[in-house]
């Protein structure tokens, strides 16, 4: 019964544990400083590179989770 208990405490602890990590880098690729006079479009240029290096961060974050397992 208590292996059970560890277990799903595990689960649950995971995905929150993921969740957070995937907000924090969400919250940090948005953040940005913004340009006294910079064109629409380099904005949209610089958010999606954002959202990029946001999305290569939550990769490398899954591989590493994955190899510390073992």
């Amino acid at each position: 019964m208590n292996q059970i208990i560890n277990m799903v405490t595990r689960l649950f602890m995971r995905k929150l544990v993921s969740k957070g990590i995937d907000a924090g880098f969400n919250k940090a690729s948005k953040m940005r400083k913004p340009k006294a006079d910079g064109a629409p479009h380099d904005e949209r240029r610089q958010r999606q590179a954002g959202r990029q290096g946001a999305k290569q961060a939550k990769q490398a974050m899954k591989v590493m989770r994955r190899v510390n397992k073992f």
